[in-house]
C-alpha cells in the first residue's frame, strides 16, 4: 500500500513531479511492483488526479472516501476488506525502494509464528551530530530485543555522558504491519505524546502494540523539497 496525499505541507504537489519523465508517484508504485515481494500493490489516494496518473501507467487505485490525519488511517481504510496477513507502507516520496530491507521486514513475522510482533520497520545508524539533532530524522531507542521503546523528533538518548559511544538511529518510516494491527488503528484515539511529537508510531506504543526494528544498511532517498527533486533526477539519470 502506498498512501498518496496531494497536498504535502512542505512540498506541495510533490508526487506529481517529473522523475525521468513519469511522476514520482508513478516511479515509486513501479518499484514496489518490480522488486517482486508483493502479492498486489495499491496506490491509496483521495487525489483525481494522482488516481488518473497511476492508472494511466497501468498501476492499481484505491480512493479513500474518508479524510485522514495519517498515512495508517489511509492504508487502514483500504486493507479492512482485503484477505491479507501483512500490509506492508511504501511511502510515496520514495521512488528508490529497493527489495532487501522490505524482504527483511516481511522476515519479521516468517520468524514469528506467535504473533507476538504487530509491527515491523526499519532504521539506520547516524553518526553526524547535525543530523541527530535535525527535528525532521526521527529518532528511535530500542530495548535489547530491537523492539521499540520510544520515537522523537529530539536526540534520544540524550547524551548526558558524552564519554560513552552512543549509536543514534534514525527512523525509516516503511512500516510492515500485520492486518489486524493495521485495521485497530484508526479505533485508538490519538493521546498527548503522539499529537506532541506529532508521529503516529507512539500510538501503536502507546496502546500496547509491540513494533520491531530492523536495521538496514541502505539510506532512503525521499522527497521533501524541490533540492530533493533535483538530486533524485540526477541520481535517476
Amino acid at each position: 500500500m502506498i498512501p498518496a496525499r496531494y497536498g504535502a505541507s512542505r512540498f506541495p504537489g510533490k508526487l506529481l513531479k517529473d522523475l525521468g519523465g513519469e511522476p514520482v508517484i508513478v516511479r515509486t508504485y513501479q518499484a514496489a511492483v518490480q522488486i517482486g515481494l508483493f502479492d498486489d500493490v495499491y496506490v491509496v489516494t483521495d487525489s483525481e488526479i494522482i488516481k488518473e496518473k497511476v492508472e494511466s501507467a497501468g498501476g492499481k487505485v484505491f480512493m479513500s472516501l474518508k479524510n485522514h490525519e495519517t498515512g495508517s488511517d489511509r492504508i487502514a481504510e483500504a486493507a479492512v476488506d482485503l484477505d491479507v496477513d501483512v500490509v506492508v507502507n511504501v511511502q510515496g516520496d520514495e521512488p528508490f525502494t529497493r527489495m532487501e530491507p522490505l524482504r527483511d521486514l516481511i522476515d519479521v513475522f516468517k520468524k514469528d509464528p506467535d504473533h507476538k510482533i504487530d509491527l515491523a520497520s526499519l532504521v539506520h545508524p547516524m553518526d553526524q551530530w547535525e543530523e541527530i539533532e535535525n527535528p525532521n530524522n526521527v529518532k528511535v531507542v530500542m530495548d535489547s530485543f530491537n523492539c521499540v521503546m520510544y520515537f522523537s523528533r529530539s536526540p534520544i538518548p540524550y547524551p548526558q555522558n558524552k564519554e560513552i559511544d552512543t549509536t543514534y538511529y534514525k527512523h525509516i518510516g516503511i512500516y510492515a504491519f500485520r492486518k489486524s494491527a493495521l485495521t485497530s488503528f484508526t479505533e485508538m484515539p490519538m493521546q498527548q505524546n503522539e499529537a506532541t511529537e506529532k508521529l503516529e508510531g507512539i500510538r501503536f506504543l502507546e496502546y500496547g502494540k509491540k513494533i520491531k526494528m530492523v536495521e538496514t544498511p541502505f539510506k532512503v532517498i525521499g522527497i521533501d523539497t524541490e533540492e530533493d527533486l533535483i538530486k533524485a533526477n540526477e541520481l535517476w539519470k
